[in-house]
């Protein structure tokens, strides 16, 4: 089994790693974090989840741009700093994931993009590192994912267990997911012309016939979706910034 990369490797020479356009699908309204804005907009620090994953990302000397899709009538992206960063993008979004990435992708020419939840800001640039040597050297692009470690149920509609399903090859899909440009945009066009459900970007591959490779990740790449979430994003991203 793989298991995540370490600082020490993975740090790719300039002269081969790809330059990227990372897409930040951020759109949603975050219903289940049972706040009064969108979740990307909650704080850790001052700065809001959307420019700890942003700026995160610029940091990584691969990415030399990123494209932001926010929601038609955002009224919160104005009062970050992102906006006055000239590496950065903003065009608007859709009502689901997926318009909003095909929307990012319309912006760019790049040849590789790779795509990255807004409230996911404790990525650890080592994975990108892995991610990125993967996904240019399989056909389909990669992920970055956790295997399943729990004992897995099946549960029926009144929440009885059905069958315990075996966690042997089940993973946890994480971002980013790294594609070809032209690829990922002609999965997205062709899933959501045939009316198919595309729950990340991987999806859209798989419904287009392809297998994305896995890059095992680490399982501190938490995505704030409840409202416990936050206090531990805030403890990951302390360790973070401390070089733990």
């Amino acid at each position: 089994m793989n298991t995540p990369a370490s600082e020490e490797t993975l740090s790719l020479p300039q002269s081969v790693a790809p330059e990227v356009v990372a897409i930040v699908p951020a759109a949603g309204v975050g219903k289940r974090m049972r706040a009064d804005l969108p979740k990307q907009y909650l704080t850790i620090e001052d700065k809001t989840l959307l420019e700890h994953t942003v700026h995160y990302l610029l940091e990584h000397p691969s990415i030399n741009k990123v494209v932001i899709a926010i929601g038609e009538e955002d009224g919160y992206f104005h009062s970050t700093s992102l906006g006055s960063d000239k590496r950065v993008v903003v065009t608007t979004g859709g009502k689901e994931r997926a318009d909003s990435v095909l929307a990012g992708l319309r912006t760019t020419d790049a040849e590789w993009v790779m795509v990255h939840d807004a409230a996911r800001p404790c990525v650890r640039h080592q994975d990108i590192d892995a991610l990125i040597a993967e996904a240019t050297s399989h056909t389909h692009g990669a992920i970055l994912a956790c295997p399943v470690r729990d004992t897995m149920k099946r549960g029926t509609g009144d929440n009885k267990i059905e069958t315990t399903v075996c966690r042997e090859q089940l993973w946890h899909a994480l971002t980013p997911q790294m594609f070809k440009r032209e690829q990922l945009l002609n999965a997205l066009e062709t899933a959501l012309d045939k009316s198919l459900a595309v729950t990340d970007e991987a999806s859209a591959i798989e419904l287009a016939g392809g297998a994305p490779k896995l890059v095992s990740g680490h399982a501190d790449n938490i995505k704030v979706t409840q409202p416990e979430d936050l206090a531990l994003a805030t403890f990951f991203l302390a360790q973070r910034n401390s070089g733990q």
